[in-house]
């Protein structure tokens, strides 16, 4: 049986890393998919586990090669997903997690179409800023730019299959490992190794 794709999107300060944090540490065989981006690395990322850290030149040459299945760019850095990293893990039966902005989530939809589209969204825009900053990494500027660039992401979540609103990091997690668990006994997924099973 192939992998499943779960996409995640959401605002930054929405927590959306750290459902996607909590969701590996609590359901197996769950893997993540790493992405390649220009950014500077802050404190404590390791390259090759937060992000692939790469400069634009490679990160162009890669685009250049067709080697993403989506990218964008994201206050002002580049974002990319491997459409070789993916393929390989679905092929070997691993459902993966992504976390994408909605540009990058549409071309996902596009190339394979039943993934399953999660988008986490704060209780409120004040809500988003405080917590931007209490998370004290960025100036002022970069804050309302974040806020601003919020606004605009909210208004793609209708494209998306689940929303879940976190007032609550522990019951956000719940919510999102409810839509895995139950996702993973879609009949589509399962039937072909019933029918296996049982002869049918």
């Amino acid at each position: 049986m192939k992998g499943q794709l779960y996409v995640f999107s959401g605002p930054s300060g929405s927590g959306k890393s750290t459902v996607i944090r909590k969701l590996r540490e609590r359901i197996k065989e769950l893997g993540y998919s790493i992405s390649h981006t220009t950014r500077t690395p802050r404190e404590n990322e390791v390259n090759g586990v937060a992000y692939h850290f790469v400069d634009r030149d490679t990160f162009n040459r890669m685009i250049e090669e067709k080697s993403f299945v989506e990218w964008a760019v994201i206050y002002g850095d580049l974002y990319g997903t491997s459409v070789n990293g993916l393929r390989e893990q679905l092929d070997l039966g691993i459902d993966m997690l992504l976390d994408v902005d909605h540009q990058g989530a549409k071309n996902i939809r596009a190339l394979f179409r039943e993934c399953a589209m999660i988008y986490i969204l704060p209780p409120s825009l004040e809500v988003l800023e405080g917590r931007l900053r209490d998370r004290a990494t960025d100036e002022d500027d970069v804050i309302a730019e974040r806020l601003r660039q919020a606004q605009d992401e909210i208004g793609n979540c209708g494209f998306y299959d689940y929303l879940i609103i976190n007032y609550d990091i522990e019951k956000a997690v719940e919510e999102a490992e409810a839509v895995i668990l139950s996702d993973r006994c879609r009949k589509s997924r399962v039937f072909p190794r019933i029918k296996e099973i049982f002869g049918l």
